[in-house]
This record gives structure tokens, C-alpha cells and sequence, in this order.
């Protein structure tokens, strides 16, 4: 074991050193020359001198700045310590600063292809690239609520995406490239960390999408099952497979749009309404918030609470089931959520015992 790393420290750090190494070595091999040969010879002329003195003028010079507090005055100082000191410098300097924007450079290069890792936590995981306006859209309506919020960290994991998209970039996403169904990809995004995932349809057009998403669903329930998420599928037929692999919510948008078209016949103009409800940005949005109650309560309460705190409750949502326009006499339940439209959340609604 010991010949092992003796080899690999040999070989990484000594035959083949990494070029940041190259320059901490270089640099301060200059500056201990400097150092000592400053002192060596000046300090018979100049006793008040220094280590720190030394050090100082070795700095100066090698910067090119050439303060003129320290400088040399005898000819061993001046050629043979001072010109080394100032040629050198001038390429070490710059040798250096190219060291520097390399790995700067390298490091955003490795970002933008999403060859990086995150450190995140509490963030959201997006998986899967549908579409720019698609995820804009998506990004706008999350960081308008607060329990997302615009200072939200965001993750968007994908196989095929070349390069982030500038605007998503100036979003500050994240982008890890890898393919979400992988163990080590997820782990690259720090879902073990995550609060929320989204698994987002790839391609509207093509059935086999489904597939991929009941698969990243069951990646992820294995890999952190304590996470938050929701699924987008286009058969209502997989909705049964994802369920089963433990998704805590399923959008099923085929089945959106048939109700969409539906309401619009018969009822032309309600997808302006729901689309009001729903948006985080216009209108009035649709909330289910919960409710601290006491003993006795009924439904009036619910609605006095929700209008003192600008809201209109419309009714319950009681063990997955939703209850509207429920009479004010209506008993609660424990773990009943109260159904309300409001310009803005609630954390909850707390009734008097």
C-alpha cells in the first residue's frame, strides 16, 4: 500500500506536478533568493535591516511596483540579486496570471458543459430539457411564491444539453450534464440534499418519454426518497407506474388539455380564469393552506379567517379529496386544508379553540 501512494505521490506531484503547484514553487523559490541575497548583501552596510525588509523589497520588485523605501546599494545587491529579481518577475507575473485565468477559465468552461458538481442544499432539481421558453416560463412561475422564492438554488439535469443557455445562466441555474436515471449524476446534483425535483417531459411528441420519466422517478425515490417530487407524463396510462414508484405528485398534462378544450366549448373564456388562478404572476392565485383547529369548528370560521386575511375560501380538500362550496355549517377535520383564492399565501390559518 505504502509503494502505491509513494508512486502516485511521485508521479502527480513530482515528475508531473499540477501547473498551480509549478507556480507556488517558483514563486517562492524567487522569493527566498531574493530574500537572503537582499540581506546577505546589504545588512553588513545597513544592520536595521530585516527579514521582513528583505521580503518587502523581494516583493515590490517582483511585482514591478518599485516603492523605493528598500532598494540595494552595493553592486552584489543591485546585479546580482535587484536585475535578476526585476526580469524575472516580469515573466513570473505574468506566467502566474495565466495560471490564474486558466483555472478560472476551465472552471466556468467545466459549469457552463456541466461537467462540475453542486454543493447545494435545500435547492431544486429540474430534470430533463424540454424547451428554453418552456423552463423560463416554469422558473417564473416558482420564484414568484415564497416558498420557492427568487433567491432559490436551481439544478437542471440533462444527458444531451451541450451548454446552458445564457439566460438561464444569468438565472443563476446550475447545469449538471449526465443521465438522470445514474446514481452518480443524481449525486453530482446534490439530490440527497434537495428539497424538491421536477421531472419534466422531454419530448412532447414522443410516447417512449414516459418510460425515461418512470425511470428517473425510480432513480431518484431510491437514491433520496425523502424528496419532494413531481412528475410530468403524457399518457394518464403511466400514471399507475409512477405512482408505484413513489412519486409524490403526477402531472399528466394529455389530461389537462382535454379538460382545457372541454371547459372552452362550453364554458368559452375559462382558461383565461384558470390560468389566473394558477399563475404566480398574474391575477389571483389558487392555494391549499392549512389549518390549526381547536374543537367544534366549522367551515364559517375557515371562510371569516381566510377573508380577514384577504382570501375567499371556496371549500376543502380532505385525504386527497377536494370538497367545494361546502355549506359554513360544514364540519372540519383534523389535517383538512382549507381551498382559497388570495393575491398572496398564507402560511396558515389559525382558528380560536
Amino acid at each position: 500500500m505504502m509503494q502505491v501512494l509513494l508512486r502516485m505521490f511521485q508521479r502527480n506531484l513530482v515528475v508531473n506536478p499540477p501547473m498551480q503547484l509549478r507556480a507556488v514553487v517558483l514563486l517562492t523559490a524567487i522569493l527566498a533568493y531574493g530574500t537572503s541575497g537582499f540581506l546577505y548583501f546589504e545588512l553588513p552596510a545597513n544592520p536595521d535591516l530585516a527579514w521582513t525588509d528583505a521580503l518587502w523589497y523581494s516583493m515590490v520588485t517582483l511585482t514591478t511596483v518599485g516603492y523605493g523605501d528598500f532598494f540595494p546599494k552595493t553592486a552584489g545587491g543591485r546585479f546580482l540579486v535587484g536585475v535578476p529579481l526585476m526580469v524575472i518577475g516580469i515573466g513570473l507575473l505574468g506566467f502566474i496570471l495565466s495560471v490564474v485565468a486558466t483555472a478560472l477559465i476551465t472552471s466556468k468552461t467545466k459549469e457552463l458543459k456541466g461537467m462540475s458538481s453542486v454543493t447545494f442544499s435545500g435547492h431544486l432539481v429540474l430534470i430533463n430539457f424540454p424547451s428554453l421558453p418552456k423552463l423560463l416560463r416554469l422558473l417564473d412561475e416558482l420564484t414568484n411564491d415564497p416558498r420557492i422564492g427568487r433567491s432559490a438554488q436551481v439544478v437542471l439535469v440533462d444527458k444531451d444539453l451541450d451548454e446552458l443557455p445564457s439566460e438561464l445562466g444569468a438565472r443563476q441555474v446550475r447545469y449538471v450534464r449526465g443521465d438522470p436515471t445514474r446514481d452518480d449524476t443524481l449525486q453530482r446534483a446534490g439530490m440527497n440534499a434537495a428539497h424538491h425535483a421536477i421531472v419534466l417531459t422531454r419530448d412532447a411528441g414522443d410516447p417512449a418519454s414516459d418510460l425515461l420519466n418512470v425511470s428517473i422517478a425510480l432513480a431518484i425515490e431510491s437514491h433520496a426518497g425523502q424528496v419532494n417530487t413531481v412528475v410530468e407524463c403524457l399518457d394518464p396510462g403511466t400514471r399507475e407506474l409512477l405512482t408505484k414508484a413513489g412519486c409524490d405528485r403526477i402531472v399528466c398534462s394529455a389530461h389537462f388539455d382535454a379538460l382545457y378544450v372541454s371547459q372552452e366549448l362550453l364554458n368559452p373564456g375559462t382558461q383565461d380564469i384558470v390560468a389566473d388562478l394558477l399563475s404566480n404572476g398574474q391575477g389571483q392565485q389558487l392555494y391549499l393552506t392549512p389549518i390549526e383547529l381547536g374543537t367544534g369548528q366549522r367551515f364559517k370560521e375557515v371562510s371569516d379567517r381566510a377573508a380577514a386575511a384577504g382570501h375567499v375560501a371556496i371549500g376543502l380538500r380532505r385525504q386527497h379529496v377536494n370538497q367545494l362550496n361546502v355549506a359554513p355549517d360544514y364540519p372540519l377535520q383534523p389535517d383538512d386544508m382549507a381551498v382559497t383564492i388570495g393575491a398572496r399565501r398564507v402560511d396558515r390559518f389559525v382558528l380560536s379553540a
